[in-house]
This record gives structure tokens, C-alpha cells and sequence, in this order.
């Protein structure tokens, strides 16, 4: 079955937020990057935001539709959050996508009980948080101080969480604790808890930590001394946290990096807006010529296009090709710091010393620079994605690579149709990758019809021919069965595969553009410097692109910033 894209009232619900929140820019908006930057200097949650997006019930795309919500695709709540991370990463991360990590372990292995009571909860505003981080031992959730000892009727919890967003505000909370000392894939469990029921003499709540970035979420810890917890708290069998945390991963790497992208947005969108007032007035930021400032636009608009395929074809195979998304997953948040975060000090150049500004617009340049990096650290972080991904390289060379079926043209159709979400075919490791075979075919389609089509094809092949030589690397330190050693070499292979899939994403996303309705996207131009980009951060012989890409994107550039509309893959109106 599949469940038709109901566009239309999507793009209203969207239509109807971006005009709720208004014109981020305008200093007399309540709701505004002035307002926010009071809220983020003063270390409190930015609460007309909240409000506002209670009056929305923007919380109720957290809930499946199934209990009462709205929530079925998961492209469609990355785009519904991208208006809100836009401006501000605390506001979307304190608001609901804390409360939807936790609540999507929920919605995969709870109880039918469970499940009724948390949606209950949450639809009527209430926020949920989850807690996995171990501080101790750099965020190796699989080492808990947290246990949980069985006993008639229940479990006593012991340990401490030093680390928990939103734990001060939060009326549902998802623990992550070891119910087994011994080692092994059945050593830890998962908790659903009120954190209000929770006896005060055997739990208490640690004082709160200030964070560099996301300041106004409420960093707190708790800490457990023989708490009774009943038995029908536990959350799916004894023993399967670390299974359903492996699945969970999947889904909430792929829409938190996802959504990141519109921070990248806003920040590329301030820096044209520096550039112009600044060429107005007859100032420039020294060393700031109107070739550097061109060349950082254009780099960052690529840059953008380029994460943004990639996120969007990992949000849609979700659905689509549910058994592969442990790598695509982890490859997209192990980029997050390659390619969004890097795309926002580089347009920094532009602003000068503006950069350390802290009000208004200029303000929240230097505050998404801080934030978003946050999204990076704990339990979902890179070396996670690291572990995630490099076991699964020797499977995927030996089986996968060159010999795979190419992924079906829906996964790159931003707006396309998809089927309803099955978490159980979600894989902790599957040994197949339709995406690198969607760039062997991809090359082999290009037609070459002008200078950047020619281009865009002998970039497709050098790529091609670089995934053949990273399957023989691999190969290589492989063979007779053993497992990939550790150290720097299979950190480059990481890093080498992860812009692979992304330039396997971009020249699926163009392909499939070609007689639709975004003569840009349909563009050789920006895919050709995409794979560009790619091919310079692996280190490949250049290809010289002809002059008209340059100013086919810069003229897309300027077009969009005029119109406001948005630099992701979707350009959609944006205020402001």
C-alpha cells in the first residue's frame, strides 16, 4: 500500500506556520531572531515561540495519526520542522524533536497501553525525553552506570544520567539502563517512566548544566537510589534496548540531520543580505571582493544541495528501502560536520568582524554556528555512525557494490508518493546498498548535451571509477574474511563512502528532475558542481566545469534571495 502525498495539506500546514511565525528579520516580530537572541542571552526557553507553536499544535506531527496525530511520512515532519529550525535550533530541539526521539521508541516496540498514554500526553502539549547519555564513557551508551535489578513486581533502578534535555519540563521520560551485568547484545533494557510518580527519596534531580550551544534547553541529571519501577514499565522485551536503539537511530539521525539544513539556509541567507546592504552603502568587509563573496555563496548553495540530496534520499528511504537505512543514516549525520557545519564558517568570510555580532539577524549567524553542532555530540554522534557504518564495508564490497539492483526512482523524487513506515524491516545490518548502484547506472544515462552535461558525465565516472577502487581497498584489507582493521585507514574508507552516497543521491535527485517541475533541479549545472565538490574532497584529478554553471547558480542564488524562497531542494516561500 501506499500512501498517496497529500501536498496540498502539507503545504498548507507549512504555508500556515511560516506565516504564524513571520518575518524572522523584522525587529518588531515577537517571534523574531530579536526576540529569540534575548531569550538564547538570557539561558531560558524562547516561550512566545513555544506558545505559538502550541497555538499551531505543531506537537501533534510528533503523534502518529493511527493515536490521533499527524505524523505518517517521515519527509513530511522533516518538513514541517524546517520552518521552525530555520530559526532557531533550541526552539525546534526543546520543543518537539526531543520529545519525538523519545516518543518513536514509544511508537516501535510499545504496548498498545503505552502507546495510548504517552500519544494522550503528548496531544495535549506535554513533553517527552529520552535518556541515553553516559558522560562517563563518552556517550558508549552500551556501558550504563544505570541499572535496573529485577524483582517481584518490577525493578529498583540505581545510577545516575547526568545529562538529560528538557528532564525539568518533561511529563514523559524513555530510560536507557542495563538489566543484565553480563556482556553481550541482551544486556539493556528501555523504560517508560512519569518522571512526577517518581519516588523523591529514591530519585532526584541534579542541578542543571548551561550549555555553550542550545542554550535554552534545560540540561539536568537524575539520579536513582533503589527506585521501585513498576514491571509494565518496561518498554518492549527485557533485553532489546540495545536492538531498539539501533533501529531508533535510524529514524532520528536521518530527520535531526535532515532539518539541519535549514539552519544552512538561514545563515547563507544572512550573508547575502550582509553582502547586499553592505555594496549599498559603499562598505565592504576588507579582503572581501565581489569574487570571494560569489565564490562563498556559490560554494554554500552547493554545499546545501549537495547535503540536502542525500538527506532527502535518506528520509525517503526510510520507507522505501527501510533494510539499507543503517548506512545511509549514519552516513548522512557522519557528513553533518563535514558539510553543513564547514558550509557555515566558510560563509563567515563574508560577514568579517559582522560575524561576532550577537543581535538580531546578524546574531543568529553566530548562534546556528553554536547550535548545530550540538547536534553532532552523544549517543547518535560520529563515532557512533563510524561503528554503524565500517563493520557493514566488507559485506557491502563483497555483495553489494556493482553487483546491486539500482534504487527505484521514487527515492529521489522529493515529492513523491511513499508507503507507510514499517519499523520492523528497519536493519541493524543488511549488506545492501541500491544507492552506489544508482551512480554506476546514473553515469551510464547522462546524455551529455551541452558543456555541463559533459561535465556532469565525466564527473560521474570519475566517481564511478572511485567507487571501484574504494571496493578493491576494501577488498583488499579484507580478504580472507577478516574484519576491517581499526585505525586511520578505515576512517578514510568511511569518509570516502559517505561522499559517495552523496554524490550518488545528487545524480539520482538530477536525473529524476528531468521533465519536472524545477527547471533548476532539472539543471545540469548545480549537479555538476555538487559532484564537483565531491570529487575535490576525495582528492580526484579536477574537471573543469564550463562558465555557465557558475552562473547558472549564481543567477539561482540571487533569484531565490529576491523571491524568498528557500536554498533547499524543495524552494519553498520563506518570510523574511
Amino acid at each position: 500500500m501506499t500512501v498517496a502525498a497529500p501536498s496540498t495539506e502539507l503545504f498548507h500546514r507549512a504555508e500556515e506556520l511560516e506565516e504564524k511565525l513571520g518575518d524572522p528579520t523584522d525587529p518588531g516580530n515577537p517571534l523574531g531572531f530579536a526576540a529569540l537572541m534575548r531569550a538564547d542571552r538570557a539561558a531560558v526557553p524562547f516561550t512566545e515561540g513555544e506558545a505559538a507553536l502550541d497555538a499551531l499544535a505543531l506537537h501533534h506531527e510528533f503523534v502518529p495519526r493511527a493515536l490521533g496525530g499527524r505524523l505518517e511520512r517521515m519527509d513530511h515532519l522533516v518538513r514541517m520542522l524546517r520552518p521552525v529550525f530555520r530559526r532557531d535550533v533550541g526552539l525546534g530541539m526543546g520543543y518537539g524533536m526531543l520529545s519525538y526521539m523519545a516518543a518513536n521508541d514509544v511508537w516501535t516496540t510499545g504496548t498498545a497501553h503505552q502507546q495510548q498514554w504517552l500519544a494522550g500526553r503528548m496531544l495535549g502539549g506535554a513533553r517527552a525525553t529520552i535518556a541515553q547519555h553516559e558522560t562517563a564513557h563518552s556517550n558508549d551508551y552500551v556501558r550504563s552506570q544505570m541499572t535496573a535489578r529485577q524483582v517481584p513486581g518490577g525493578f529498583r533502578l540505581d545510577g545516575a544520567k547526568p545529562v538529560i534535555s528538557n528532564l525539568e519540563r518533561a511529563e514523559a521520560l524513555v530510560l536507557f539502563c542495563r538489566t543484565d551485568p553480563a556482556p553481550g547484545s541482551r544486556s539493556h533494557s528501555v523504560l517508560l517512566l512519569d518522571p512526577a510518580e517518581l519516588p523523591s527519596e529514591h530519585a532526584t534531580v541534579l542541578p542543571r548544566h548551561l550549555a555553550v550551544g542550545l542554550r535554552g534547553l534545560r540540561f539536568a541529571g537524575l539520579e536513582f537510589r533503589d527506585c521501585p519501577i513498576p514491571a509494565e514499565a518496561l518498554l518492549g522485551e527485557q533485553g532489546s534496548g540495545i536492538a531498539t536503539a539501533l533501529r531508533s537511530f535510524q529514524i532520528s539521525r536521518t530527520v535531526v540531520s535532515a532539518v539541519a539544513v535549514a539552519a544552512v539556509d538561514t545563515n547563507l541567507r544572512t550573508a547575502l543580505s550582509f553582502d547586499q546592504e553592505s555594496r549599498a552603502s559603499g562598505r565592504r568587509t576588507a579582503g572581501n571582493d565581489q569574487a570571494t563573496t560569489a565564490a562563498a555563496f556559490t560554494g554554500a548553495f552547493v554545499n546545501l544541495l549537495l547535503y540536502d540530496s542525500l538527506a532527502v534520499v535518506a528520509t525517503r528511504a526510510l520507507h522505501l528501502r527501510p533494510a539499507e537505512t543503517s548506512v545511509y543514516s549514519a552516513a548522512l549525520k557522519y557528513l553533518l560536520p563535514q558539510l553543513p557545519i564547514a558550509t557555515m564558517y566558510d560563509l563567515s568570510v563574508v560577514l568579517g568582524s559582522g560575524f561576532h555580532t550577537e543581535e538580531g539577524s546578524r546574531g543568529i549567524f553566530r548562534k546556528h554556528i553554536r547550535d548545530v553542532p550540538v547536534l553532532t555530540l552523544g549517543h547518535a554522534g560520529t563515532v557512533a555512525c563510524q561503528a554503524t557504518v565500517i563493520p557493514q564495508l566488507p559485506r557491502l564490497a563483497a555483495r553489494s557494490w556493482f553487483q546491486e539492483e539500482p534504487a527505484p526512482p521514487e527515492l529521489f523524487r522529493p515529492h513523491g508518493p511513499l508507503p507507510p513506515l514499517d519499523t520492523a524491516a528497519l536493519s541493524l545490518a543488511c549488506g545492501r546498498d541500491s544507492l552506489t548502484a544508482a551512480l554506476v547506472t546514473a553515469a551510464e544515462r547522462i546524455p551529455g548535451q551541452g558543456p555541463a552535461e559533459r561535465a556532469l558525465r565525466e564527473l560521474a565516472l570519475l566517481l564511478t571509477g572511485e567507487l571501484r577502487e574504494l571496493r578493491e581497498r576494501v577488498l583488499a584489507l579484507t580478504g580472507d574474511g577478516r574484519a576491517l582493521p581499526g585505525g586511520a585507514a578505515c576512517f578514510a574508507v568511511l569518509d570516502r563512502y559517505a561522499l559517495l552516497l552523496a554524490g550518488a543521491a545528487v545524480l539520482g535527485v538530477w536525473l529524476h528532475a528531468q521533465g519536472g517541475d524545477d527547471p533548476f533541479l532539472a539543471d545540469a549545472s548545480w549537479a555538476a558542481a555538487a559532484l564537483q565538490q565531491v570529487a575535490r574532497r576525495l582528492g580526484a584529478a579536477p574537471v573543469e566545469l564550463p562558465a555557465e554553471c557558475a552562473l547558472r547558480i549564481g543567477h539561482e542564488i540571487q533569484l531565490r534571495h529576491a523571491t524568498r524562497r528557500s536554498f533547499d531542494l524543495f524552494n519553498t516561500p520563506v518570510p523574511g
